[in-house]
């Protein structure tokens, strides 16, 4: 097997050397995988979930290790490396706690009189008296139990992107380890020896051989894996544009998308413009833009545009931008440079269409200036597709129905932000709004692990959350006993 080098966006000095898996690799990971679910689905679940605990604890120990590779792979700053390292060690400890609980449930079988031939009223529609009803055929009617119970599907096809490479596939690995599936994880090309890392950390606190397959391969390898019907289930996270062709090819078997967004945020004139300021730009320049749920759309109330683009580009100004590596970097390169190149292009494009840039617009090789536009429309990529970099852009709106409307003119509908004090309106934008989660008073970032994640429209298929991803993960049995 031969191995590639992993190099850091920021400076490309050489992070680590990856195996290489190819055809051969790949067809003895998947065997390794249909052998190793056979061990786990008999696992009792307080196994899985010591072993997912014993992780955690492990993640806890080595959080500084974690963190740094993932810096230095993924080119992310230290200080959101380290919260990522911090929500990865939840992933695992409430993936453990799950396993403990997750179960299915009774079903109610004397719901319906139809199936026994039974009547309650007389030939004119009259109730019969109590009294006067069939006791022993009743008590039949009640004597069957329903329970549907849940079992793990088989080994799933896990594959993950570059901006998380460790809770996103964690999203993914932990919820399928807990309810006794076994998984072949493909992690991104930028991105792989945090999943040898994390694997080693695994096999470490007890998971069996082969639960956990790591494979570095090419994309021609990755879609016969896709297409292989040994697969119960894919899993992928990452562009809409290959999550829709990934269903197009996966056949029979489940599918969950977790995919992109352009995410909005309303600013109505009554909200705290300080703290709406202060959480977008945390929202559009966090890993430099690099994420599905970032700020990208933010929809301002006329009476207070001025004031909020005059703070928002002051606090924007006041990032700082370099080596992920180092303490107190903001914002840090890009995955690569032709990244970098596309979103320089993106806003150059929509200058020629008549934007303005309010501050930022540069880059350095794959490092982008956090970025701010004013003037743009609707049908300007900046607006229309996933930047997936530090750009923001603002706009006017009058009426909250005028800002609802343009924030679902969009392919996408992921999560969204919304900051007011009218509780009215609020719940009218959970009810209009199309997204997978709204934020009320918050930026579309927000994300608790054990929350139901997904999108609507092109943003993806099914939920993540540990809970939510077991449920799909898992399939129904339901066995019906007849005690009469």
């Amino acid at each position: 097997m031969k191995t590639v080098k992993i190099f850091s966006p920021y400076n490309q000095a050489i992070v680590g050397e990856m195996p290489e898996s190819e055809s051969q690799d790949i067809e003895s990971a998947i065997q390794r995988s249909q052998a190793a679910f056979q061990v786990m689905r008999k696992l009792p679940r307080f196994v899985r979930a010591d072993i997912l605990m014993r992780a955690s604890e492990g993640l806890k120990a080595r959080r500084e290790e974690f963190a740094k590779l993932i810096a230095q792979e993924a080119g992310k700053p230290l200080y959101d490396a380290r919260g990522e390292v911090s929500r990865a060690i939840f992933n695992l400890s409430n993936s453990a706690a799950e396993a403990r609980r997750f179960s299915g449930e009774e079903v109610p079988l004397d719901m319906d009189a139809g199936v026994f031939e039974y009547q309650s009223t007389d030939a004119s529609g009259k109730p019969i008296a109590l009294q006067d009803l069939n006791l022993d055929k009743l008590s039949g009617m009640r004597r069957r139990i329903g329970i549907a119970r849940r079992f793990p599907i088989g080994p799933i096809l896990a594959i993950a992107p570059f901006n998380f490479p460790l809770n996103l596939v964690l999203h993914k690995v932990a919820p399928a380890l807990a309810v006794g599936n076994s998984v072949v994880l493909k992690p991104a090309p930028q991105t792989p020896l945090t999943s040898v890392l994390l694997q080693e950390l695994l096999r470490d606190a007890g998971l069996p051989d082969g639960a956990l397959e790591v494979c570095h391969c090419s994309v021609p390898l990755a879609e016969s894996m896709v297409k292989d019907e040994r697969f119960a289930m894919v899993s992928f996270t990452g562009s809409a544009k290959v999550g829709w062709h990934i269903k197009s090819i996966a056949g029979r078997k489940k599918v969950a998308l977790e995919l992109g967004g352009n995410g909005a945020v309303i600013v109505a004139e009554d909200a705290d413009i300080d703290q709406a300021v202060a959480r977008c730009v945390r929202g559009g320049v966090v890993y430099g833009g690099q994420y599905c749920i970032g700020v990208q759309r933010i929809l301002v109330q006329r009476s207070v545009y001025d004031n909020f683009l005059k703070k928002l580009i002051e606090k924007i100004e006041q990032c700082k931008v370099g080596d992920p590596l180092e303490e107190g970097i903001d914002i840090g390169p890009v995955i690569d440079e032709g990244s970098a190149i596309r979103i320089q292009g993106w806003v150059e494009e929509a200058v020629a269409q008549g934007a303005k840039i309010e501050t930022g617009g540069r880059r350095d090789r794959a490092v982008v200036q956090p970025t701010v536009l004013s003037n743009t429309q609707p049908h300007m990529k900046v607006e229309a597709e996933e930047i997936f970099g530090p750009v923001m852009t603002v706009s006017v709106y009058d009426e909250f129905e005028e800002a609802i409307a343009r924030c679902n003119n969009s392919k996408y509908g992921l999560q969204g932000g919304f900051f007011t004090q009218n509780l009215k309106n609020a719940f009218r934008a959970i009810e209009d709004w199309e997204v997978g989660g709204l934020m009320i008073n918050d930026v579309p970032i927000y994300r608790i692990d054990n929350m139901p994640f997904g999108g609507w429209k092109e943003s993806g298929l099914g939920r993540e959350g540990t809970r939510y991803a077991m449920e799909d993960m898992t399939d129904i049995r339901h066995l019906v006993i007849n005690y009469a």
